[in-house]
């Protein structure tokens, strides 16, 4: 059986919302950062210590957005796989965009509103984030106008990575895009699938 170590309240909850959407049968293997991941065993999976790991019948993947590549791939053809070759490369470039473009100046945002101890918090840090996050947002707005989704006709795995980066600002850094209402309405549209309502009810 598929196991995927980690908890939701952590980057394996995508790994999990691709595991629901696909309905395939997976064990959640509790994982904390702290105390679980640098454990012997642990570290014979993930030698960097960190969550997501997923054992996919003896085949080791990390890096959350790659796990989900991964599943995608092997269990998601005609679902959340895109059908051509080249919807699987663009599914595969906006996988990487989102964790080069979104994700480093959203940690700013939400290790200044979330994460850290509310003492050690720089709203100006904070603040900082928010401002490089309108360029990326503003490409995404522009590649959705006219489109639903972010590759193809259908919600796939691109859509998936992509709004499982950038839905954090929504969720924890209370940030909303007024000014991008292609990007609005794909965030709330992918905020209201029933597999991501079903990771967050375990």
């Amino acid at each position: 059986m598929i196991k995927l170590y980690g908890t939701p309240m952590s980057r394996a909850s995508r790994c999990l919302w691709m595991l629901e959407e696909l309905g395939v049968k997976y064990e959640n293997v509790p994982t904390q950062v702290v105390g679980d991941t640098h454990k012997p065993d642990y570290l014979k999976l993930n030698p960097n210590g960190h969550i997501p790991t997923l054992d996919d019948e003896g085949t080791i993947v990390w890096e959350s957005l790659a796990i989900n590549l991964h599943l995608a791939r092997k269990y998601g053809k005609g679902k959340l796989w895109p059908d051509s070759e080249t919807e699987q490369s663009q599914a595969i470039q906006w996988s990487f965009w989102a964790m080069t473009e979104v994700e480093p100046p959203l940690m700013e945002v939400l290790l200044n509103r979330a994460f850290l101890p509310e003492a050690q918090r720089n709203e100006a840090a904070a603040k900082a984030g928010e401002v490089k996050l309108q360029k990326p947002a503003a490409v995404l707005d522009a590649h959705l106008k006219g489109r639903e989704w972010v590759v193809g006709s259908r919600f796939t795995v691109a859509d998936l990575n992509v709004d499982c980066v950038l839905g954090w600002a929504t969720t924890l850094g209370k940030l909303s895009f007024p000014q991008y209402p292609n990007l609005s309405r794909w965030l709330e549209t992918c905020g209201k699938r029933p597999a991501l309502a079903r990771v967050f009810k375990r």
